[in-house]
């Protein structure tokens, strides 16, 4: 019979990270929304983000090389703290509560 095994417990430190249960799709998507692929081009020098770029083949890349998910992953941390895009945040909110 199989050993069955078992699940690690995410620690609280884990849990408490800002990018805890955010996929990278999510990730990408919105800084791609907020700033665009030119500044994503220009912040992470890869040629993904520079000709012809694509959500799916931008992922593949983000999920092979770690140093240009982190890039993309920050990034995103500092979109998060920015009061413009909490704005825009707040009215997509209320838009959908309507």
């Amino acid at each position: 019979m199989p050993v069955k095994k078992i699940k690690r417990q995410a620690t609280q430190a884990e849990l408490d990270h800002p990018l805890h249960g955010v996929k990278l799709v999510t990730i990408l998507e919105d800084v791609v929304d907020f700033y665009g692929w030119e500044y994503l081009a220009k912040e992470v020098n890869i040629l993904c983000f520079k000709h012809n770029p694509t959500i799916k083949v931008s992922l593949k890349f983000l999920r092979k090389f770690d140093w240009a998910r982190e890039h993309v992953e920050d990034i995103y941390m500092d979109m998060l703290n920015e009061e413009v895009y909490q704005r825009v945040l707040a009215k997509k909110k209320a838009e959908n509560k309507i």
